[in-house]
C-alpha cells in the first residue's frame, strides 16, 4: 500500500513483479461524489487496487495535512509547515477510508506493508478492525529529531500509532536513532538498542534501517536501449565540447535548487572564464502544484537561473539550463551516461535514488563524478569515508562551488577510484535485497 511517487514508485513495482500482491492506493484522481469504487487493473505482472478521492480529501489529506504539515516537519523545515486541526482531522479521515477499502483484499496468511508518510495511521486503522497480520511500514522520507517533532500537535497521536506495526523501516540510522529517542524520552517506551525492539502499553514493535537501492537490473537494461544511446549523443552534441553537470531533481524545496543554483553562480562569480568549460543541466519536473509553497520555489527558481544566464551567456552559450519536464529512464541513463558530473544536493533526503542511478550509469572507464549532499540519506553509503562521492553542505555556496571545481578539474584516476568505491553498494545493495530483507524481517519477528 502506497502513494506512488518518486523512486518509491520504481522500487515497489520491482518488488511487485517479485513477490505477487496487490498495490493499493489512490487512484490520483479527484471525484466529486466519491463513490467508494475500487478500480482493479492487472499490469505488466501487477495487480493494482486504487480508489479516488474527493476535492474535500484532496485539499485537507494530500495537499494539506500529507504535503503541507509532514512533508516540511520530516524535511526539518519547520517555517513551512502549516498546523492546522481541519487538515489532520482529514488526514485521519482518508486514512480510516482507506483501511475499509482495503480490508476485503486482505487474505488470512498476506504479509501487509504500508508505505510513507501519507498512510502513518493506516496499521493501527486496520487494527481497529480486526486484521491480525503481520504489518510492517517504511518512511521513505527523513524522521525529524524529537524537539522538532515536538512541535507537531498532537505527535503523541501520530507515533503511537506507528507502535500498531510490527516492522518500521527508516533509510538509515540516523532517522532510525531520532524515531527511537522520540520513544524513549515522550512516551517513556522500553527500548532494545541491539534488537531494535521498542515496548510500550503491552505491545512490541521492531524498528531497523533498511537502506532502499534502485533496480539494478532493469536500469543497467535501459542503457542498452536505443532511447538511452540517443539522448547521451543529443545531449553530448549539444555540450559543444564543454562538460556536462547534471541534476534530476522533482520540484521540491527539499531538493536545495534555489541554493545548488546560488553555488553554480558563485563558481561563475569565482572562474567567469569558465562558462566555456562547464555547462549545467537541471532537470525538474513539477511536482504538488496546487500547494503554495511548490509555486514559489519554481518562481524562484526560474529567477535565479534567469539572472545567471543574463549575466553569463554570450550570443553561443548559456552556462544553465532549465527543463521544467519528466524524462523515461532510458532517456535518463543517457543523460547521466554523458553528463562528467553529477549534483544531488538536497538539504535533506531520506535516501535520493537519483544518486545511486547516476553512480550505475557511468561508463567505467570514463566515469563521472557525484556532487553529493552531506544531508541526503545516500551520503552515509557513497560518502565512502571521503573516497566515494564528493560530499558538501548544500547550504553554503562557497562549499558548493569549490566542490565543482573540484569535480571539473579531478583527474581520471581519481575518477575511477571513486567510481569503483561507489559502485559496489549501488549494484549489491538494489530494491530486491532491500524488499527480502523487509520481507523476511516482518514475516519472522
Amino acid at each position: 500500500m502506497a502513494g506512488a511517487q518518486g523512486g518509491l514508485a520504481g522500487a515497489l513495482n520491482a518488488a511487485l513483479k517479485d513477490r505477487g500482491g496487490v498495490w493499493f492506493g489512490w487512484s490520483g484522481q479527484e471525484s466529486e461524489d466519491r463513490t467508494g469504487n475500487m478500480d482493479l487493473q492487472r499490469n505488466d505482472g501487477v495487480t493494482t487496487a486504487t480508489i479516488d478521492l474527493s476535492t474535500r480529501d484532496v485539499g485537507e489529506y494530500y495537499n494539506g495535512y500529507a504535503n503541507s504539515t509532514l512533508w516540511p516537519l520530516f524535511h526539518y523545515r519547520i517555517d513551512l509547515a502549516r498546523f492546522e486541526n481541519r487538515t489532520g482531522e482529514g488526514y485521519e479521515r482518508v486514512n480510516d477510508r482507506f483501511a475499509e477499502s482495503a480490508l476485503p483484499l486482505i487474505e488470512e496468511d498476506d504479509l501487509v506493508w504500508v508505505h510513507d508518510y501519507h498512510l502513518i495511521p493506516l496499521g493501527e486503522r486496520l487494527r481497529s478492525r480486526g486484521i491480525k497480520n503481520r504489518i510492517g511500514f517504511f518512511l521513505h522520507t527523513p524522521w525529524p529529531p524529537t524537539r522538532l517533532l515536538t512541535s507537531l500537535p498532537f505527535h503523541e497521536r501520530l507515533v503511537r500509532t506507528m507502535l500498531s506495526y510490527d516492522l518500521i523501516g527508516f533509510q538509515t540510522k540516523e532517522w532510525l536513532s531520532s524515531f527511537v529517542h522520540y520513544c524513549e524520552t515522550e512516551l517513556g517506551a522500553k527500548v532494545d538498542h541491539d534488537t531494535g525492539r521498542i515496548t510500550h502499553e503491552g505491545r512490541t514493535t521492531t524498528a531497523r534501517a533498511y537502506p532502499i537501492g534502485i533496480d539494478w537490473k532493469h536500469f543497467q537494461a535501459q542503457g542498452d536501449t536505443g532511447e538511452a544511446r540517443n539522448a547521451s549523443q543529443r545531449l553530448l552534441a549539444s555540450t559543444r565540447h564543454r562538460t556536462a553537470m547534471i541534476g534530476v531533481d522533482r520540484l521540491d524545496y527539499s531538493k536545495g535548487l534555489p541554493e545548488r543554483i546560488d553555488g553554480i553562480g558563485r563558481f561563475f562569480d569565482e572562474h567567469p572564464e569558465r562558462t566555456r568549460d562547464l555547462v549545467f543541466i537541471q532537470i525538474a519536473p513539477p511536482s504538488r502544484e496546487d500547494v503554495e509553497s511548490y509555486q514559489q520555489i519554481r518562481g524562484l527558481l526560474e529567477q535565479k537561473t534567469g539572472q545567471i544566464n543574463g549575466a553569463r551567456s554570450e550570443v553561443d552559450i548559456v552556462p544553465i539550463r532549465y527543463v521544467n519536464r519528466g524524462y523515461t529512464h532510458a532517456q535518463l541513463f543517457g543523460f547521466f551516461r554523458a553528463a562528467k558530473i553529477g549534483l544531488v544536493t538536497p538539504l535533506r533526503d531520506g535516501m535520493n535514488l537519483v544518486a545511486k542511478e547516476y553512480v550505475a550509469a557511468q561508463d567505467p572507464e570514463d566515469p563521472g563524478v557525484l556532487v553529493l549532499s552531506e544531508f541526503a540519506g545516500a551520503a552515509h553509503q557513497l560518502g565512502c569515508d571521503g573516497k566515494g562521492a564528493v560530499l558538501v553542505n548544500p547550504h553554503s555556496p562557497d562549499a558548493l562551488a569549490g566542490a565543482i571545481r573540484k569535480a571539473l578539474d579531478m583527474p581520471l584516476e581519481e575518477r575511477k577510484s571513486r567510481y569503483e568505491a561507489m559502485i559496489a553498494t549501488v549494484r549489491d545493495d538494489d530494491v530486491r535485497d532491500w524488499t527480502q530483507n523487509f520481507c523476511t524481517d516482518l514475516a519472522a519477528d
